[in-house]
């Protein structure tokens, strides 16, 4: 994991502002955010004793979850190009970790956008953005089949 942490800091940053913090979080941590998980999932209607679970699940059963966070610039302009800069460090994390084996996800929702969220991770969403939480493991099933992409026929445009 700290091999592929160091992979997502030579990530492209067009103006070097280096917009990425990661926090790991163990299990007590991942304990709160579960809780806040069921609790999102709950408040939208009855929740069924599996559906709990599931919800649970999701938070509680990857072997790493990192919470991706970006530090928000004062400019508009700033923020949305550390956003694409979030993005390519992700992308480097996730190919440096398969790279050794190991499967990823970069998973957002409603877990990830709840104040209760930033509260139990301490992050101020006045100066940092959560982009995402980020799993990463060995799959304990079958990797699920590719769905179909658009095929590089169907999205270049090419001009003489």
């Amino acid at each position: 994991l700290r091999r592929a942490l160091e992979a997502a800091l030579a990530a492209p940053n067009h103006r070097m502002t280096e917009p990425w913090r990661f926090v790991q979080v163990g299990p007590e941590m991942r304990r709160r955010l579960a809780d806040i998980a069921v609790g999102l999932k709950a408040n939208k209607g009855v929740l069924s004793e599996e559906a709990r679970e599931r919800a649970r699940a999701k938070v509680l059963e990857p072997p790493e979850l990192l919470v991706l966070v970006q530090v928000l610039a004062s400019d508009s302009e700033v923020q949305r190009e550390d956003y694409a800069a979030m993005a390519c460090a992700q992308q480097n994390l996730a190919l440096a970790l398969w790279a050794e084996g190991v499967g990823s996800k970069w998973s957002t929702g409603g877990v990830t956008q709840a104040s209760d969220t930033y509260s139990a991770l301490q992050i101020d969403p006045a100066t940092q953005r959560i982009v995402g939480f980020f799993w990463a493991g060995y799959p304990a099933t079958e990797m699920p089949k590719a769905r179909r992409r658009l095929g590089l026929s169907e999205l270049l445009r090419t001009f003489a």
